[in-house]
């Protein structure tokens, strides 16, 4: 800190006097994070470090701009979903980044109109990825016969934005064609089970399906993949998914998908090519999808294949990582 002085600080307080949609507590943070930045600065010193890559446009991006402000450090980032999830002073953050990543052509071009003037010269599309080495079936797809239950499985935290209400209804549906679905998600809500799955759970008591379906809560990487190969289809109602890693996985682990095209889980998932896409808050529809493939085994595998085989081709990990490394080289 002192090292930067004068300078650097005077650097970070005409950032921090640019700094939009902050109040005074909301600047007075920023002077706590450029304090965190002369840290970081201080660690590449030590370290040998010439650049550090920040997975996020929060307030990690804001250490790190602190960083370069104070000491010259360069960074850049990497957007994983709308502008507003990662609060205010956006074009702060971007304007002082050497390059950035965006994870799909939705959110490149909203990032081009909101940010427009304060942008780096080079952002990259990198699609987030799975590591294939990890997302491996260990016995074979089978498909519903017909008979039995229908295994479903959906992954991803509980809160309304993920449909699972809608999804549960779906589930309801099917049951009163006659069908034994049996739903599993995987997923908590953001306090640890005492908001939304609360919601949830009452409408299971409510809806009669308390023992169709099964909120699984936080678990481990192994149970969601086991989940996953335990199925028959995997389904998930999102009302909004920047892209959709859990979706991914799925793909990767050869199980078919039926989900809403929100967001930008059309650059993810083909209807009809290598899964099954619905609108989304249409639990009708969605029930009649789930139905439809389920009954048609052929048609599950074809999808299950043509799922994994995009994934390997479009979303592995290493392919990010890759465009990384080219552009710090």
């Amino acid at each position: 800190i002192a090292r930067a002085m004068p300078t650097g600080w005077a650097r970070v307080l005409a950032s921090i006097a640019r700094a939009e949609g902050l109040d005074a507590k909301g600047r007075a943070q920023l002077v706590a994070f450029a304090v965190m930045g002369g840290r970081l600065a201080s660690l590449a010193r030590e370290r040998g470090w010439t650049h550090v890559h920040v997975h996020s446009c929060a307030n990690a991006a804001h250490v790190a701009m602190f960083a370069h402000l104070l000491s010259g450090l360069t960074y850049s980032m990497t957007l994983h979903g709308p502008l507003d999830d990662y609060g205010p002073n956006q074009r702060e953050k971007w304007r002082h980044a050497k390059f950035a990543f965006v994870i799909t052509k939705k959110l490149l071009g909203e990032v081009r109109q909101e940010l427009a003037g304060s942008l780096p010269d080079r952002i990259e599309l990198a699609p987030m990825g799975v590591e294939l080495s990890r997302f491996q079936r260990t016995v074979p797809y089978e498909p519903w016969s017909g008979e039995g239950p229908l295994r479903l499985f959906a992954c991803g935290r509980l809160n309304p934005c993920k449909g699972h209400a809608d999804l549960i209804d779906a589930v309801g549906m099917l049951r009163k064609k006659g069908i034994d679905a049996r739903l599993s998600i995987a997923g908590e809500d953001e306090a640890g089970g005492t908001t939304y799955r609360k919601v949830l759970e009452a409408k299971l008591a409510q809806d009669g399906l308390s023992d169709a379906v099964t909120l699984l809560g936080a678990v481990s990487e192994d149970v969601v993949k086991d989940g996953i190969q335990r199925s028959h289809l995997f389904a998930l109602a999102s009302l909004q998914e920047p892209l959709g890693v859990a979706i991914m996985e799925a793909m990767a682990m050869r199980a078919p998908v039926v989900v809403t095209g929100a967001g930008g889980v059309k650059e993810l998932v083909d209807d009809g090519v290598d899964g099954v896409l619905v609108p989304s808050q249409a639990p009708a529809v969605l029930a009649e999808k789930l139905e439809k493939l389920a009954r048609d085994p052929a048609e599950a595998v074809r999808l299950g294949e043509a799922g994994r085989r995009k994934v390997e081709e479009q979303f592995s990990s290493e392919r990010s990582a890759d465009m990384l490394a080219r552009m710090l080289a």
